[in-house]
């Protein structure tokens, strides 16, 4: 394929098939939140699941009688699939996707798109040998509140610091499991939950450079089971790890903007809220929400304008929860087709586990 063709399937007309997919990994992201959007979306016919385990499969074939299911990437074509969306846990996602763009076939990948620059640098070796392009990012750029957001930012004037939080009452993810396992997971809260609060800061700001980090990590609540993210219905297992439920810290960019950040699987609050303040020369915007799916939150989105005291309410768009997904595919059906999308996710990428490394080694956690 070409440098940037775009691929059969992905200029819909009159009765055309759509965007071939295949989604790779049938676990909690793919059947609750890939699987659903892709089969309602206009622009993609889901073609294909892929997923090794036997048990799973023949679920995956119960619930979705058309689908093809395979029990390996090796069985996807170039000629048979436009897309694979790759939602494999975290230590398989670039082995996967390497694979699957030497070959020819675009990968939208799930975050965290790497877990090391070296890693990076093989899905950019990849993406350029195969000619086929990598996509990422998380969702959370793509709600309406956060969007609102972003068109306030050039009223603030120089911005000075913006505040990320996300913080969930309990919500540990398969505790226990692959997601707070160091070698399988790559880091906690910070690589899960940090991912998309640090996407936010890029569509907030464009591209940063970070030049001091200072950061710390806690796990006052991975090893106690009653903290563990009932709503997303996993497997019981017994709780624990080795990585984080809490992430905190401060940057600095070459701007001389101060960033804070915490990312939280679980805590003390009644509620699972996400706050973004931006504090600039000429005022301040504050939106809370609620990122993910967790039912155990407020109600719709605030965002706030201050300025010269006066506080003002801007109207937000209530959205159904969930709804950035769709709104994400819509943007994955025209990146597809658009030869600047190249190159774009790993620099993002780089960016992103570059401050999520000096953030472990501040905080003394060493990864592999």
């Amino acid at each position: 394929m070409s440098g940037g063709a775009a691929r059969p399937g992905t200029t819909r007309g009159p009765g055309a098939p759509g965007i071939r997919t295949a989604v790779v990994g049938m676990g909690w992201a793919a059947r609750n939140i890939w699987l659903p959007r892709l089969e309602q979306h206009p622009a993609f016919t889901t073609t294909a699941a892929v997923d090794p385990d036997a048990v799973v499969r023949a679920s995956v074939r119960r619930e979705h009688p058309d689908l093809t299911v395979m029990s390996t990437v090796d069985e996807l074509s170039a000629a048979d699939v436009d897309l694979a969306v790759v939602a494999v846990p975290n230590h398989l996602h670039s082995a996967v996707a390497c694979d699957l763009l030497t070959r020819g076939i675009p990968v939208f990948l799930e975050k965290p798109v790497c877990l090391n620059a070296v890693e990076a640098d093989e899905l950019a070796a990849a993406e350029r040998s195969g000619g086929a392009v990598l996509l990422a990012g998380s969702a959370a750029r793509c709600r309406a509140d956060v969007r609102a957001l972003a068109e306030l930012v050039p009223k603030l004037g120089t911005v000075r610091h913006v505040g990320l939080s996300w913080v969930r009452s309990r919500g540990v993810p398969s505790a226990g499991g692959w997601f707070t396992d160091q070698r399988t997971a790559g880091g906690g809260a910070l690589v899960d939950l940090g991912w998309h609060l640090l996407d936010v800061l890029t569509a907030l700001l464009g591209p940063v450079e970070v030049d001091q980090v200072v950061g710390v990590v806690s796990d006052d609540f991975l090893h106690d089971g009653a903290w563990r993210a009932v709503w997303r219905k996993d497997d019981p297992v017994a709780a624990g790890g080795d990585v984080e439920d809490t992430a905190r810290a401060f940057l600095v960019t070459d701007r001389g903007t101060a960033v804070s950040l915490r990312a939280s699987w679980a805590s003390h609050e009644p509620r699972d809220v996400t706050a973004i303040r931006v504090e600039g020369s000429a005022g301040t915007a504050e939106l809370r929400c609620t990122f993910g799916f967790s039912p155990n939150r407020d109600g719709g989105p605030v965002l706030t304008l201050v300025r010269d005291g006066e506080p003002e309410r801007i109207d937000v768009r209530h959205e159904a929860i969930g709804v950035e997904y769709h709104h994400q595919l819509d943007e994955l059906a025209s990146s597809l087709a658009d030869p600047a999308a190249r190159g774009r996710a790993i620099a993002e990428a780089r960016s992103t586990i570059g401050v999520i490394d000096r953030v472990y080694t501040s905080a003394g956690r060493a990864r592999s």
